[in-house]
């Protein structure tokens, strides 16, 4: 299944430009090693509003899949499940709850992951871990299930 993506890359310090985006250019390679074209990509501060605007830019620009690297650890900064928790109209918790047990096989620091999934309009959310090779593995632990939910999130409802 082809699925439009937007990757957006949630950094204090490489939004200032401290840093290079690493997590960005990894979950697009994963992104389109899975047969998805990356239509959208941005890269914001850890700010719930910067990533809520990001977010329904993405939507706009038609992206059924949104994935978000950064702020899903325990630091005070790290905003980005509640700036996602706020738009979203569900979670769908099993994404997170199979990426933290599977990282949990990896690393005992997973068990401080808030990684989630949530649905904004007709958008699957992906919030990823802020190491590259994380966000990328975590994507790797839930890729079979995200193209039937974007399929299921993208359906027009009839009407009776």
């Amino acid at each position: 299944m082809q699925i439009q993506v937007g990757i957006i890359t949630i950094s204090d310090r490489a939004s200032k430009g401290l840093y290079d985006d690493l997590g960005g250019p990894a979950l697009k390679k994963a992104a389109e090693g899975y047969g998805w074209k990356v239509v959208a990509d941005a890269l914001v501060p850890d700010e719930k509003r910067d990533i809520q605007r990001a977010i329904r830019e993405h939507i706009a620009r038609g992206c059924a899949l949104v994935l978000t690297t950064g702020g899903t650890g325990v630091a005070l900064r790290d905003v980005t499940p509640e700036a996602v928790r706020e738009i979203a109209i569900r979670e769908l918790p099993g994404f997170g709850e199979v990426m933290r047990m599977e990282s949990m096989k990896i690393t005992k620091n997973a068990i401080l992951s808030r990684n989630l999934a949530a649905v904004v309009d007709h958008t699957l959310i992906l919030c990823l871990p802020g190491k590259p090779s994380g966000a990328v593995e975590c994507l790797s632990f839930v890729v079979g299930a995200i193209p039937h939910c974007v399929e299921v999130l993208q359906e027009v409802p009839t009407s009776c």
